[in-house]
């Protein structure tokens, strides 16, 4: 039996409730009855096959790699089907000239992808895509249907970044849209704008779940200290502030660049699975995205003249990615 009704009974008062006193008791059940509890983040894979898309160029296509990060194994064994973008992949860049979009993965290039005036054609390709455009496993049936999440990730030239880490998003026209990673405008503050742009169009696409994937940190031999500092304030930004206020669940960031910053003692040897270093990762039973490693250079380059992580760092990438996924996977349903 409810309050209202009980003290609406006979037998405890002498006459009907008045219009105050229902208010009252009205507003008491409101404040004193039972609430939702948020849900707990969940690192177990979706129950059932996800299309997955994942744009990038040479450093993903090794992350994927069944014989380099195995990022396509793990991903499959999670119950995503992957497909992916490369060069030469997808309708002509007309924002550009005459080469495909899979072409231009630059920060500036997001722009032209999700927000400049030829978003719709590049978009309606990328959702949906189903085909492979490097060797990776994946699972051996298409569910159907047009791509669900969108991972896409820019190279290890984009951390060459200039400017000030301190720097704020332009207010007005942003130079960068639409420029590589060689372009003079590839700065913190600029990088920003860009990242702004294209969160009003995620907003208006909440049926898919985004994911920015960092670029990559760069060799110590082919960047500066100051502007491996700016890669690293940028993408602290990415992490902690750029949706602070956003109010859906839509939208995520793996922190591929903090990742591959620390290593177990050299370029050949992990430090995945460890309580301390450089991490992005599910952690004692929540998401964790640690720096207590002052590197802002990779630690798994290939060579030293080479910035493309090594197997050793793409795998720690897979180890700590594919639960960061599925927690975002899961907060992107509850949303």
């Amino acid at each position: 039996m409810t309050l209202l009704r009980l003290f609406s009974q006979r037998s405890c008062l002498p006459r009907p409730l008045g219009p105050v006193l229902q208010l009252t008791i009205a507003f008491f059940l409101i404040l004193c009855g039972p609430r939702a509890v948020p849900a707990a983040d969940n690192p177990k894979p979706p129950s059932s096959p996800v299309k997955l898309i994942f744009s990038h160029h040479s450093s993903g296509e090794n992350w994927l790699a069944d014989c380099n990060g195995r990022l396509g194994i793990a991903l499959r064994n999670s119950n995503y089907f992957v497909s992916d973008t490369n060069y030469g992949w997808g309708p002509r860049d007309l924002d550009v000239g005459f080469d495909r979009i899979g072409d231009h993965t630059d920060l500036g290039h997001w722009y032209n992808w999700f927000a400049g005036p030829n978003r719709s054609r590049y978009t309606k390709a990328l959702y949906a895509e189903s085909g492979q455009h490097c060797d990776y496993s994946r699972l051996s049936q298409d569910p159907g249907g047009p791509n669900e999440i969108i991972l896409f990730k820019s190279c290890f030239p984009n951390s060459n970044l200039g400017g000030k880490p301190t720097a704020k998003p332009p207010a007005g026209e942003n130079p960068l849209r639409g420029q590589d990673a060689y372009s003079p405008y590839r700065k913190v503050g600029y990088a920003q704008g860009i990242y702004n742009d294209i969160l009003q169009y995620f907003e208006t696409r909440r049926d898919k779940l985004f994911v920015v994937i960092t670029a990559p940190p760069l060799n110590p031999n082919e960047t500066s200290a100051a502007q491996a500092a700016n890669a690293r304030a940028f993408n602290l930004w990415l992490v902690n502030e750029w949706l602070k206020d956003y109010p859906h669940s839509n939208v995520g960031v793996f922190d591929f660049y903090n990742v591959l910053t620390s290593n177990g003692g050299d370029p050949r040897t992990t430090d995945l699975g460890k309580a301390r270093g450089n991490h992005h990762r599910w952690w004692a039973g929540a998401l964790q995205h640690i720096h207590t490693v002052n590197r802002n250079v990779a630690a798994y380059p290939s060579g030293s003249d080479d910035s493309h992580p090594n197997r050793v760092g793409n795998r720690k990438a897979t180890g700590e990615f594919v639960k960061v996924l599925n927690v975002l996977y899961h907060r992107w349903k509850a949303d």
